[in-house]
């Protein structure tokens, strides 16, 4: 009995955190390669999810920070979860030859091939493999860094987002990255970060690429750059895996007490719209889809509520009722639009529809049934003309409560 315990304690553990599996592929171009991929928590007990990737280059040392950082942001919910793809260099021999180029500044030999293969054979693999999304982010550091800005070189560059870490560039790169970037029409972010202890040559031509990317007029790119004042060539990379993460998922993070002060209650209106364009733009800018947290309905509700703006509660009741149907969600928007413009008689009723629902959060059938009784006997004042009803459909059976 105890061993049954003991496995089924095992199984259930292995489930709470990331998979690390080491795979092998024959390429045409390399021979035998090994990598690592890396799967978040909720890989195996999801299994309608896809994810995005991040592709890390030098995988001997730069999964375990990488790796790090994004389990914490997805812990607290700042970081979508994602699947890592680490690259095994052989502990540094073979980064040289992976990364080579020629006099011009293109990649040539093994670099051409490692090129090659990353995109024509190592993503279709891992594609085929496991749940993906388009959205693809590569990272290196010094050589790896350098190298992996050969893929904005492509008119239609197979990554979205870049994180290069104290470049080692090839010649002219400073100026040919710039003038890709100023080409680009798909959403692009690019992260770049030196140390001022660094390389006197490293640190010129990363000021200079800086420099001619800035110059860029109306850039349709995101990008950033940090030069860290202290930083040595390998103590830069902790300091700016965790900033580049952030830089590129901006907005992904639930909205936060300086967003609601700042931002939404300083609106004259469009509450509710302000919810559904922020997760309408993190499905543009990642190509997933998510469904709004609960605790965002709550920032925008308390912003209604108060700027006194009622007429937003419907809105609001119909993005919860899209999101979370036949939950209390969006009855609760609802119900309380009614009882803020006096409306009780309609309030009533509409808090009396938990009865049938399945409870979310706080907003129990218990918590909804007694708002409706508190509201018997007060004599309807509107405020506002109520929107005529909607037949509601007749219910076959009554859901089991859930807890969201």
């Amino acid at each position: 009995m105890k061993t049954k315990l003991f496995l089924f304690a095992l199984l259930v553990s292995s489930c709470l955190f990331a998979q690390r599996t080491p795979e092998t592929i024959e390429s045409k171009k390399l021979g035998t390669r090994t990598f690592t991929v890396v799967t978040p928590p909720s890989y195996a007990t999801s299994p309608e999810k896809s994810y995005p990737t991040l592709l890390i280059l030098d995988g001997e040392y730069l999964l375990d920070p990488f790796e790090g950082i994004l389990k914490y942001g997805a812990y607290w919910d700042d970081l979508p979860e994602m699947i890592i793809i680490a690259i095994d260099q052989n502990n540094g021999e073979t980064r040289f030859a992976d990364s080579e180029f020629d006099e011009a500044g293109f990649p040539s030999g093994t670099g051409a091939n490692f090129f090659e293969f990353i995109g024509q054979e190592l993503y279709p693999y891992v594609d085929k493999k496991y749940r993906t999304i388009p959205f693809r982010m590569i990272a290196g550091h010094d050589t790896t860094a350098g190298f992996l800005n050969f893929y904005l070189y492509k008119d239609n560059p197979i990554f979205n987002a870049y994180i290069s870490l104290a470049p080692e560039m090839a010649p002219e790169m400073e100026k040919r990255v710039a003038e890709r970037l100023a080409k680009m029409t798909k959403p692009v972010f690019y992260y770049q970060a030196t140390g001022e202890g660094d390389l006197k040559e490293i640190n010129e031509k990363a000021a200079e690429l800086d420099a001619n990317i800035k110059a860029i007029p109306n850039a349709t790119f995101k990008y950033q750059n940090d030069a860290f004042k202290g930083a040595s060539h390998y103590s830069l990379v902790a300091k700016a895996i965790p900033n580049a993460i952030y830089f590129i998922f901006d907005g992904y993070q639930p909205i936060s007490m300086v967003e609601f002060q700042d931002k939404i209650l300083k609106l004259d209106a469009g509450y509710t719209d302000y919810l559904v364009a922020k997760y309408d733009e993190l499905e543009k800018r990642f190509g997933f889809k998510m469904k709004p947290r609960l605790s965002d309905f709550k920032a925008i509700e308390a912003a209604i509520m108060k700027n006194k703006a009622y007429n937003e509660l419907l809105p609001l009741s119909d993005y919860a009722n899209k999101h979370y149907p036949k939950t209390t969600l969006g009855t609760y928007h609802e119900a309380v639009y009614y009882e803020k413009t006096g409306n009780y008689k309609r309030a009533i009723k509409t808090y009396q529809k938990a009865f049938t629902q399945e409870a979310i959060r706080e907003l129990t059938k218990d918590f909804m049934l007694n708002r409706a009784e508190a509201l018997k006997g007060k004599p309807d004042k509107p405020t506002e003309e109520a929107p005529a009803e909607v037949p509601a459909e007749t219910p076959t059976e009554e859901p089991t409560e859930k807890q969201e």
